[in-house]
């Protein structure tokens, strides 16, 4: 058997950036059940009119001024809806171009191009899709979660966005491999392409294969360098792009709802979460990660 572990991140390394943790989270499957699995992602996809369409979950989440803008929104079938938001847009575009200039127009264009995906969804049907999604995923009893979840605030003041990154995936690779010992399979990560940090991943994982990991001196049941694919053709992608930001808001704001979905997922092993740490440096955290972690 051969497992793929799906890599994805939510929030960003940088300190301080946009976010207060920055999670990168791997969704394992057996590589036997990709193909029923995808079937069942876009079966969910389908119900919500998304068939194609690349899932950004901090994107979907969002609250849409321009639908609630439009009287008689929720009433609209889905091409109405999605007309009617367009229009809309567009003629702001128009307005903000007067009055700040073509520049600032054109920044606001690239920032509604990221939601223009899912403007014919309410945001009571996009909470709903990712929920389902998340919840097919705790369905899924050969499927394992591995994440590690950095609450930047507890590192060194200068602490560089390319060392956040890389600690975190050391940690993913180090538990998707013990994952692998366990079941006596070999392994394969798949990453989203990400131009500014594949060639320093390779780099790292050569010197992985070469020497091991800080916690583990072998990793030799994963195969190769990791795959870089593109995100808005692998859904796997999209899924892992979920479970991280549910785990993301959970440690940010203590949001439960997405979270419980999927935290039987991760990796457990003798009573013991293993699957997922949150580092919190040397601050106490009583969270259920932390305690279900071993470390409260």
């Amino acid at each position: 058997m051969i497992r793929l572990c799906y890599l994805d991140e939510s929030g960003t390394p940088e300190i301080p950036g946009t976010t207060s943790h920055f999670v990168l989270l791997g969704l394992s499957i057996p590589g036997a059940s990709w193909k029923a699995k995808e079937s069942q992602v876009a079966s969910v996809k389908t119900r919500f009119n998304l068939t194609d369409t690349e899932i950004h979950t901090a994107w979907m989440m969002r609250s849409y001024l321009d639908q609630e803008r439009l009287t008689g929104f929720d009433q609209m079938d889905h091409r109405t809806r999605r007309q009617s938001v367009t229009q809309g847009r567009e003629a702001r575009l128009v307005r903000e171009a007067a009055i700040r200039g073509q520049q600032h127009a054109d920044k606001l264009r690239k920032e509604l191009r990221k939601t223009a995906p899912y403007i014919h969804l309410s945001r009571t049907e996009r909470v709903d899709f990712v929920r389902s999604l998340l919840d097919l995923v705790g369905t899924w009893q050969d499927a394992a979660l591995f994440a590690e979840s950095t609450d930047k605030r507890t590192l060194r003041a200068g602490t560089l966005a390319t060392a956040v990154f890389e600690a975190a995936f050391t940690q993913a690779v180090t538990r998707f491999h013990f994952r692998l010992l366990n079941e006596s399979c070999d392994g394969l990560l798949i990453q989203d392409r990400n131009e500014t940090v594949a060639k320093r991943l390779v780099s790292l994982m050569k010197f992985f294969h070469e020497r091991g990991t800080p916690w583990w001196s072998d990793i030799r049941r994963i195969i190769e360098n990791p795959l870089f694919v593109d995100s808005r053709l692998t859904s796997m992608i999209q899924v892992a792009d979920a479970c991280a930001y549910a785990v993301r808001r959970y440690c940010e704001n203590g949001e439960t709802d997405l979270f419980d979905r999927v935290f039987s997922r991760f990796d457990q092993r003798d009573g013991r979460f293993v699957g997922i740490r949150h580092y919190t440096g040397a601050q106490p955290c009583n969270c259920r990660i932390c305690t279900a972690h071993g470390r409260s």
